[in-house]
């Protein structure tokens, strides 16, 4: 009976949140000011309080502009907490804008849509990250392309920073900086998250919506890690192999040591 109150009780206020700072952000989306960054960091850190989502930070946000956070991809909650330590933009696959609750609150974030597999589109999408990057927006990149268990990085795909590449040569000082981040989803009830609970933390995709939520809703508290690495210096000309190989490196060697309760550094 409690769990029901409480979930209950989480989706009311998390609507009237939703409600009450929607006008706000709709009118800062139509005259494009910038407080529409920082209203969907309020959001954020509303619905990760209310979730029982407790983000604990390693290492420092690259405070040089512009950057691209390039992060492991897990689940939705990613966004949450991501969106709720920093003011970021993502970038994600066109279907995210058609999907039921997650596409319109995508769009009132001015998430950047790519379509993968329309190449026609590609270089459209590319200016349009390249020109949020060089506004000194935030660009949060999921180089997996798709969500993994939550335990291992997949094999990250080297095309998608092509948009560091084009904002290059409009930047200041011709270079983009290049973040490598690690999110560890670490404990929940307050226990190390061991497989059995790793559903709860991860959303693969195999998972349905529904089930995978109502067990978000009743966990009541879920540890997460979020690693900053070493910020990589990409210029005109650099090799977008050799930035995707040593992306994947730090965060593999982050998520790990997190995963397993160790330091990093």
């Amino acid at each position: 009976m409690i769990t029901w109150l409480r979930i209950g009780f989480v989706v009311v206020a998390l609507a009237i949140v939703t409600l009450a700072l929607l006008p706000f952000q709709l009118v800062a989306l139509a005259l494009d000011l910038k407080i529409r960054r920082h209203i969907p960091r309020l959001w954020h850190r509303t619905a990760c309080g209310l979730l029982g989502i407790r983000i604990h930070v390693r290492g420092q946000l690259e405070k040089r502009r512009p950057v691209m956070l390039a992060a492991n991809h897990a689940s939705w909650k990613d966004i949450l907490v991501l969106g709720a330590i920093a003011d970021v933009t993502f970038i994600a696959k066109s279907e995210v804008a058609s999907w039921p609750v997650f596409g319109p609150l995508a769009k009132l974030q001015k998430t950047i849509f790519v379509a993968r597999e329309d190449k026609r589109k590609a270089g459209a999408q590319v200016t349009q990250i390249a020109e949020r990057l060089t506004a000194g927006e935030i660009v949060v990149l999921f180089p997996e392309g798709t969500t993994s268990d939550g335990n291992r990085l997949l094999d990250i795909k080297s095309s998608l920073f092509g948009a560091a590449a084009a904002a290059v040569p409009h930047v200041p000082g011709n270079i983009v900086h290049v973040q490598p981040v690690a999110i560890a989803y670490t404990r929940v009830y307050g226990m190390a998250m061991g497989r059995y609970h790793r559903p709860i933390a991860a959303w693969p995709g195999d998972i349905e919506l529904v089930p995978h939520l109502m067990g978000v809703l009743k966990a009541e508290a879920i540890d997460v890690e979020v690693s900053f690495g070493e910020t990589i210096e990409f210029r005109a000309g650099d090799n977008r192999k050799l930035l995707s190989a040593n992306v994947a490196a730090q965060i593999r060697r982050m998520l790990l040591a997190c995963l397993r309760g160790r330091d990093y550094g």
